[in-house]
């Protein structure tokens, strides 16, 4: 099932429970392995980054078994250390493993990440993380895997020059097993990081200043089972509430935090709207076509860039012109073509686009490039008129459950074909 029909023109209406968090998850299965034991996480979703990080565990001879929304991770039998090109070319999340091996096992092996094409994403601040804590890095040239050894890790000075998301997790999870105190400085702020330092917290890890530019970390502890509950999806959340917006529908959502949210959520009251929001519980209610607006992507607590297009989706049939710059990564304007392809005004120069709003779109078949930018056409389907049919959405599997089965809750005519 890679192609998506929708038949548009029909608003939002109703309540969803939201996701567990994709990018809260991944980290947490790749730190799993410092423990050697058994974890247990909630609320998982059931999404191919996960089956295909289960798969890179389970080949380095940990137990994975995933039950509903309930993953176990046994690593008493971890005994690689080395992940093979496939595996690493089929995600990107692969990366998040270089830290956890090399603090359990004292060595790891990886070749470059794959993923989504949306840019450079260097991991170049990862490895100068890692040599920090006491690493010797030694880069593969063409068909070989990269190598970082360290007979013991041992706590650092490390300063981020830019808030790199995975080298701060990689750079957490290597100094919870470094010998001393590592301080972080320069990290990432992104909700995910927190929920992370939660997670290691809850198997004996001391860390302080989660979600803030410093975190201090005491090293070298001994880790035990737990278990943990994974928090919502916020970048699920924002696409249905933006569609919300788009379509002129009222929705309730329930599982995603509000604070994890707050940037979308301004950009929500911008477009216009009433919001109403409590603990674990979001109600948005669209109070006509959206506004137009000028937005600019970023690091947390920016806008986030996996929901630039979704939101270029909906200013599309915005009252006004509207601009969105993009900061994060330089590829990331990839579906603006096929945005066109259903009617949008979409003008690119540089890293902005400028986004003229029209009444509506118009059904038509379009190609999904990533993963955010195949949930962004989903969303334009909706409001289209007539049918639009979306081939590549695989792309889709990897970060939502079922978008076709959410949404259709909601009330939409979308269905896989």
């Amino acid at each position: 099932m890679s192609v998506i029909e929708v038949r548009g023109r029909r608003p939002l209406k109703g309540e969803l429970i939201v996701q567990g968090s994709k990018n809260a998850v991944l980290p947490m299965m790749a730190a799993s392995v410092l423990n050697k034991g058994i974890t247990v996480i909630d609320n998982v979703p059931g999404i191919q980054d996960v089956f295909c990080m289960m798969g890179i565990l389970d080949s380095l001879g940990c137990c994975c078994a995933l039950h509903k929304h309930r993953l176990q991770i046994d690593a008493s039998g971890l005994c690689g250390a080395s992940i093979s090109r496939c595996d690493m070319e089929a995600m990107r999340s692969s990366i998040l493993l270089l830290g956890p091996l090399l603090g359990r096992l004292g060595e790891a092996a990886v070749y470059e990440p794959g993923g989504c094409m949306i840019g450079k994403r260097p991991i170049d601040l990862h490895l100068m993380a890692l040599k920090r804590l006491g690493a010797a890095v030694e880069e593969g040239g063409e068909g070989k895997p990269l190598t970082a050894r360290a007979g013991r890790l041992s706590g650092a000075m490390v300063e981020f020059p830019y808030p790199s998301v995975g080298a701060t997790e990689n750079a957490i999870c290597a100094a919870v097993a470094a010998s001393g105190r590592t301080v972080l400085t320069g990290c990432a702020r992104e909700p995910e990081i927190e929920e992370l330092c939660r997670f290691l917290t809850a198997m004996g890890a001391s860390i302080r200043g989660a979600g803030s530019r410093v975190i201090t970390i005491e090293g070298g502890l001994a880790l035990h089972d737990c278990h943990y509950r994974a928090g919502g999806d916020r970048i699920v959340a924002g696409t249905y509430l933006l569609a919300a917006a788009g379509t002129g529908g009222e929705i309730v959502l329930t599982g995603a935090g509000a604070r994890e949210l707050c940037p979308v959520l301004c950009v929500l009251k911008r477009l216009g709207g009433f919001l109403y929001e409590e603990e674990g519980l979001l109600f948005f209610k669209s109070q006509g076509r959206p506004a137009a607006l000028t937005a600019v992507t970023g690091p947390h607590p920016g806008f986030p860039t996996d929901l630039q297009s979704v939101l270029m989706a909906v200013l599309s049939v915005a009252d006004g012109e509207s601009a969105v710059r993009e900061t994060v990564f330089e590829s990331r304007f990839a579906t603006v073509g096929e945005l066109v392809k259903l009617g949008a005004d979409i003008a690119l120069s540089g890293d902005t686009a400028r986004i003229r709003g029209l009444g509506c779109l118009k059904g038509a078949s379009v190609e999904a490039k990533d993963l955010r930018g195949g949930a962004a056409l989903a969303v334009a389907g909706l409001l289209a008129d007539g049918a639009t049919r979306i081939s590549g959405c695989g792309h889709i599997m990897r970060g939502y459950e079922d978008i076709c089965r959410d949404l259709a809750c909601l009330g939409a005519s979308i269905a896989w074909r």
